[in-house]
This record gives structure tokens, sequence and C-alpha cells, in this order.
């Protein structure tokens, strides 16, 4: 039925169910677009496609376990992912150049103080990984700040005038004899400039701090020279050094290899400590017998265990260590020893009294016999003179029987040496 045959009420309300049609569809269709579109965002924020990528490179002895799209961690954290695994060329030194991209803001951490790659083992199935190091010092690996190489220095000391304290150094500057005389990320001063003049460099790296960041890596330290390379189409990117670890079947192997070099001594040592149980049985069996000897010995001994508990409770009582040495009798023999002596020192004591007193007398006695002796010499001085000639009359006669032929043998005189002779 054609639209002209319809009457004007079924025309208004076909026209009006066309209108909410095209809005729901209109409505569907902006929706699925949002959802779509949010989707896409989400899944690019989730995989860092809309976060800066910095670029790095490392080599490896082996490319065992490392896998195009294989996660890059730090700190635990998955920061990127490798890019390439390719073999070296024949004459290279190096086997195998693996390449692989840090997200911000994970690649600031990467500095020169530190900072490596370490490959470490990531499951039993020879899978490994690669983890990258932060470090506190040095200076940052990659940049995002422009970098602007200046080879005229009358360009470069003209911006530092236009814009003080915004230039800083991307280099280090060496003197003559090759010191360091500015640092990388130096401010820019006049004084600095005319440093910088007076060495006549051929070019400057420099950046302007006030400039944004751009939404890309554009320079990365170049540590032979010194100074950060700006990135070009073809340049190598920011080199890593790397710390590789055994892959877990090479560890496994080395491990068998040691088992299977100390299993003879381990049978040695298990026939070892078998002869030892066997010793050890003999030993109980001997210890078994020795404790029955020793049983019998103490049932033999326990007399005269006895006897001695005995004998120590008699030393334990007054007087006990003399009753059991002398005897019952022993104390009243001490007894009566001890009186005898008391009374024999003071009999001792009454006669040396006596003694003394006998022996005052006759010192007085001698006192006088010699007191009587020095009045009569005092009183008869010729009484000294008799005397001596006396003894002298005496001298005379018997030098003069020495000298008498039948009493000269009664004094002679013993030989002695006769003295040596004088050698003339």
């Amino acid at each position: 039925m054609a639209l002209q045959d319809l009457t004007p009420q079924l025309r208004t309300r076909l026209s009006r169910m066309e209108r909410a049609v095209g809005w729901f569809v209109f409505v569907a269709t902006a929706l699925l677009l949002f959802g779509f579109g949010y989707y896409i965002y989400h899944t690019a924020e989730r995989k860092g496609w809309l976060k800066i990528k910095a670029p790095f490179f490392t080599y490896v002895e082996s490319s065992s376990g490392l896998n195009i799209g294989d996660p890059v961690v730090m700190m635990g954290f998955a920061v990127g992912s490798i890019t390439s695994v390719d073999p070296q060329k024949p004459y290279e030194k190096n086997n195998v150049k693996v390449q692989f991209e840090i997200v911000e803001p994970y690649f600031r951490y990467l500095w020169t103080g530190g900072s490596f790659v370490k490959v470490n083992a990531a499951g039993f199935l020879n899978q490994r990984q690669l983890e990258v190091t932060r470090a506190t010092n040095g200076y940052a690996l990659v940049v995002t700040q422009p970098v602007t190489l200046f080879t005229n220095l009358d360009e470069l000391a003209h911006d530092v005038a236009a814009e003080p304290d915004h230039w800083q150094l991307s280099q280090d500057v060496f003197g003559e004899n090759s010191n360091l005389v500015l640092h990388a990320y130096a401010t820019l001063t006049e004084a600095n400039l005319q440093i910088i003049t007076a060495l006549k460099p051929a070019a400057i790296y420099a950046y302007n701090n006030q400039e944004k960041d751009r939404r890309r890596v554009v320079a990365s330290w170049d540590e032979s020279y010194h100074h950060y390379k700006i990135f070009k189409p073809g340049d190598e990117t920011a080199f890593l050094r790397s710390v590789e670890t055994p892959p877990i079947a090479d560890q496994l192997q080395g491990m068998i290899a040691q088992v299977q070099g100390a299993l003879p001594g381990i049978l040695a040592l298990t026939n070892k400590i078998s002869a030892v149980l066997d010793n050890a049985n003999l030993t109980l069996g001997n210890a078994a017998i020795a404790t029955s000897n020793l049983n019998t010995t103490i049932v033999a001994a326990q007399p005269l265990v006895t006897n001695f508990a005995a004998i120590s409770g008699q030393l334990r009582e007054p007087g006990g260590a003399a009753t059991w040495a002398l005897g019952t009798n022993g104390n009243f023999q001490i007894q009566g020893a001890l009186t005898n002596l008391n009374t024999l020192l003071a009999d001792t004591d009454t006669n040396l009294n006596t003694l003394t007193v006998d022996i005052g007398k006759t010192l007085d006695n001698l006192a006088g016999i010699t007191s009587n002796l020095n009045v009569q010499v005092q009183s008869n001085s010729n009484l000294l003179w008799g005397i001596s000639k006396t003894v002298t009359d005496s001298d005379d006669l018997v030098q003069g029987l020495k000298r008498h032929w039948f009493l000269r043998s009664a004094f002679k005189t013993p030989a002695t040496n006769s003295p040596a002779k004088k050698i003339k």
C-alpha cells in the first residue's frame, strides 16, 4: 500500500516512529563509538602506547630464554619490553645484541652512577628475564629536554645574555691536562663562558631548562665523549652494560656433575658409617658386660661403704678423731700427760728462779775478788813488774831449752816448701 493511500493520522504516526528510530540508531552508534574509543584508550594506557619510551640496548652471551615482547622489570615492576634479539656479525667481539624499551617515568631512574642490566633466570624451562637497576648519582642516561649543539660560542654567549640562568651544560668540560673544569648540568654564566672560551673547544652542548620536555627521548649520554648525543635516524640508542647469570639448565647440569663427582665419597662415607655402627654394637655389648661386672662390684663394696659411713659418723663427734686413733683410754692418757707437763713446767720455773739467784751471788763474789785484786795491784806497784820479769825469764828458759842438743828435737818445727830460687 502506497504512503499516499494512508490517512493523515497514520502518516503523522509513521513520521514520529521514523524520527524515534533514527534517534535510537544515532544514540546507539554514539555509545558504540564511545565504548570503542574508551577501550582503545584503556588498552593504550595499559600497554604504555601513550607514554614516552626510551630505547636501550645491551650485549649478552646467549639469547637463550630471551624473546621479543618479554617484559623488562625494575624493583619488581614491569617497566618495558624487549624489542629485538639479534646475533652480532662474525668479526665482532659480542655475541647477541638485545634492544628494549623503558617507559616513562622509569627510564628517569637510570643514571650513569650505577645502572646496569641483570639477566636473571625466570623459571625452570630455561626462561630468562632482563632486570634494570636504578642508580642515585651521576647523569641521566637519556633525556627528553632538547639539547642544542653550538659551534659558534658567540651565539651561545648571546643566548646566555638574553636568558640568564636558563642555559646549562650538556657535557663535561675538561682543561688542557684533562682535568674536569665544568661538569654537565652546570649553569652557564659569563664567568663559565670565559673559561670555556679560553679552552677554545670546537663545539659546546647545552640546553635551555625552560623549554618543555618533548614527547620522546631526544638525547643519550655518551660515556666515551662525556656529552649528550642527540638522537638521529640510524644512531645507536643508550647503552647499558649487562651482568649475566648462567641459565637454570646450566646450573642444574653443574649441580648434577658435582653430585656425580661426590657419589664415590658418599658411598665410601656410608661404608665407614656402617663399620662405625658395627663397632658401636660391639662396644654396646662390651658395655653391657662391664655394667654387669660393675653391679657385682657395687654389691661387694656395700659392706665397705657401710663401715666407712660408721667411721665418718664417729669422726664427726667431739673428740672422735682422738678416740678413733688412740682408743677409748686415749683421752685419759692425754689428760695425765698434760697434767705432768704442767707440773714439770711449774718446777722448772721455780728451779730456774733459784739458779738465777745463785748465779747472781756467784757474780757478786767474782766482783769482790776482782775488786780485791785491783786493790792489791794499786797498793803494790812492783807486783806487775815482778810478774812481767817472771814471764820474760820463763821465755828465756824455754828458748834455752830449744837450743839444748838433748831437747832440740822436741821443739822441731815442721818443714815447709822452700821459696823458689831466682833465675839469673
